[in-house]
């Protein structure tokens, strides 16, 4: 397969018959923690730079590749579930060669990954299925790496000093990527798979598998983000009850919600999408909930936007408007705290 990146010094150029030239994103929020893909599910480590998983501001996963052999799937799907609260990503194997011939044809793999944020953790699934008539073996691996930065560094403030990487913790089933900030802060990403890879290094979990005629095989991979004490030594529950535990999250919510139903069709679309991303953007917090105000760069306190937010809402869900006049009436009264920029920032020092 030609080469899709070119890195010249520190700029990378992308070939136009690549699908990487799609640059059109996907977008997870959970509480304090948010993540952005790519269509593929991939956080790749050129482009525009705000792809990651992110908790309280910072970065704790700026890379997560996945590869069938040393080529990329290719593409078939990929969307964000109608409550915001899973990204779905469909795709196939390329031809795969071996000493000149096509061992594997295109098609004959299907990957399907699903990923979901829970309680400071980013799960994923990840299952392939063999639709030929043959059984194949197959290799496929997944690379990550955090950088631990802030949400300013990315967005372009230059940084005198960082605090420094720690030796990353390699084990069987997982490992720990960790970072001491300026504040002496120790940051976390842990990183466990199951079942085990068959090799794992500090950057890299590579996992061989054959498959027979009709057969599957499912992966599934958590991903924590751990601020001093909050280390654990297990990450749980898996995949299937994180998603009932969200689903009944969000119905808790929506239980205490009017419903409305119009015989316009096109306003009940558009009343539901905003009615999800509202749900997206509001965070739980000691004194209630709180619509953050944009993933990305914004996905923090804010004060006029917020109160604006919550006034619209009144009519329908009024703890919104009390849980922002609560959190902003325990600060100090100050200007700033009611402008457009008041973010509340606890990047990594």
């Amino acid at each position: 397969m030609a080469r899709e990146v070119i890195r010249i010094r520190n700029e990378f150029y992308i070939r136009s018959s690549s699908s990487r030239v799609d640059v059109r994103n996907r977008v997870l929020k959970q509480g304090d923690t948010f993540a952005v893909f790519d269509r593929f599910g991939d956080i790749e480590t050129f482009g525009t730079g705000e792809l990651g998983v992110y908790y309280q501001d910072t970065r704790f996963l700026s890379c997560l590749t996945l590869k069938l052999g040393k080529d990329r799937p290719l593409l078939l799907s990929s969307t964000v579930r109608q409550d915001n609260a899973v990204m779905a990503v469909d795709a196939t194997n390329p031809d795969s060669w071996r000493d000149g011939e096509i061992v594997i044809p295109r098609g004959t793999v299907h990957v399907f990954r699903s990923k979901i944020l829970w309680e400071k953790t980013c799960h994923e699934r990840l299952r392939i299925h063999n639709y030929g008539r043959a059984a194949v073996d197959i290799s496929f691996s997944i690379e990550f790496d955090a950088d631990f930065a802030d949400i300013f560094e990315l967005r372009g403030t230059k940084r005198e000093r960082r605090g420094r990487r720690l030796e990353p913790q390699v084990t069987k089933d997982g490992l720990v990527l960790a970072y001491e900030g300026l504040d002496n802060r120790l940051r976390r990403t842990r990183i466990v798979f199951d079942p085990p890879p068959t090799r794992l290094n500090e950057s890299v979990a590579t996992f061989q598998i054959r498959l027979e005629s009709g057969k599957d095989a499912s992966y599934r991979c958590a991903i924590a983000c751990e601020v001093d004490g909050d280390s654990r030594n297990e990450i749980g529950p898996c995949y299937e009850n994180v998603v009932e535990e969200a689903a009944s999250a969000l119905e808790r919510v929506r239980a205490q919600e009017p419903q409305i139903f119009t015989g316009n069709e096109q306003f009940n679309d558009w009343l539901n999408r905003s009615l999800a991303d509202l749900h997206m953007m509001r965070t739980e917090t000691p004194y209630g909930p709180y619509p953050y105000a944009g993933v990305p760069w914004f996905s923090t306190v804010f004060g006029r936007d917020v109160i604006i937010t919550a006034l619209q809402c009144l009519w329908f869900d009024p703890s919104v408007a009390r849980g922002v006049l609560a959190y902003l009436g325990s600060y100090p009264s100050r200007r700033a705290q009611t402008g457009a920029g008041c973010g509340a920032w606890q990047g990594a020092a």
